[in-house]
């Protein structure tokens, strides 16, 4: 039995998004990493409040609204084992459930410009909380997790990229129900 994973590396427009991306280079500067096609079951590390920047911590996340409202994406998908999704899921839900208890870690993302990794416990940025679920899983990750940005993500080998553009026309062809006539 497999399962696809899905990869979703975001364009939000917001501020520390588009810092991120002056120093990349790179459009897409959130990523998050989602169980199911429709993006129901979509987790990462971003802000908790919509008005509040400094509110970040681990959230599942509504592909629908707030930033995601606007939001150009990068969809990639990967088949993983039973065993690889169980131990994912397993991680997931154990965050889930303490998700007061983690932080964005923000000071991790001063470590990526340095390349030099910043520990903190329970904290991740979205990219790094990506890879070290990739990780988890098995799935071979080529550098440290804490280094990672979303564009490092795209690279992965064994990611295929399904749907490049709007996030709502994304989810309107996946999430639109079936219309049958007879």
């Amino acid at each position: 039995m497999t399962h696809t994973i899905y990869i979703v590396l975001t364009k939000t427009g917001t501020l520390l998004s588009k810092a991120i991306g002056m120093y990349t280079g790179k459009e897409m500067n959130h990523a998050s990493i989602a169980f199911d096609e429709g993006l129901f079951e979509m987790y990462s590390f971003g802000r908790r409040q919509l008005n509040n920047p400094l509110s970040g911590g681990f959230l599942r996340e509504d592909a629908e609204r707030g930033l995601f409202e606007l939001a150009d994406c990068v969809i990639y998908r990967c088949t993983i084992s039973h065993y690889q999704y169980l131990d994912m899921m397993k991680i997931v839900r154990y965050m889930y459930w303490n998700r007061n208890r983690y932080k964005y870690n923000f000071i991790g993302l001063f470590g990526v410009v340095m390349q030099k990794e910043v520990r903190r416990e329970r904290a991740y940025f979205c990219s790094q909380f990506v890879a070290t679920l990739l990780k988890v899983g098995g799935l071979k990750v080529y550098q440290n997790p804490a280094l990672m940005t979303p564009h490092c993500l795209a690279q992965l080998p064994y990611l295929e990229k399904v749907f490049a553009g709007k996030l709502a026309d994304y989810l309107q062809g996946v999430r639109a129900p079936v219309m049958l006539y007879g």
